[in-house]
């Protein structure tokens, strides 16, 4: 199990958090993903860890920015 919390930046309501939320829930070997606002940022729980790249794409896709 890996637990990465990742930053993301453009979230600023709770559609935000539901779409970032989804998208990384979706990606294969994720058990959850708790996405703090005021912090702006997703914590996913997985299965094994997750390829950077593969993360930045999911949250794009949810309209938002994996920062650096």
């Amino acid at each position: 199990m890996t637990v990465d919390t990742y930053a993301v930046k453009g979230m600023t309501c709770g559609h935000c958090v539901q779409a970032v939320s989804g998208e990384l829930s979706n990606l294969p070997g994720v058990r959850q993903v708790t996405v703090d606002l005021s912090a702006g940022t997703a914590t996913v729980d997985s299965e094994q860890p997750l390829d950077r790249a593969t993360v930045a794409a999911a949250i794009d896709e949810a309209g938002y920015e994996l920062a650096d």
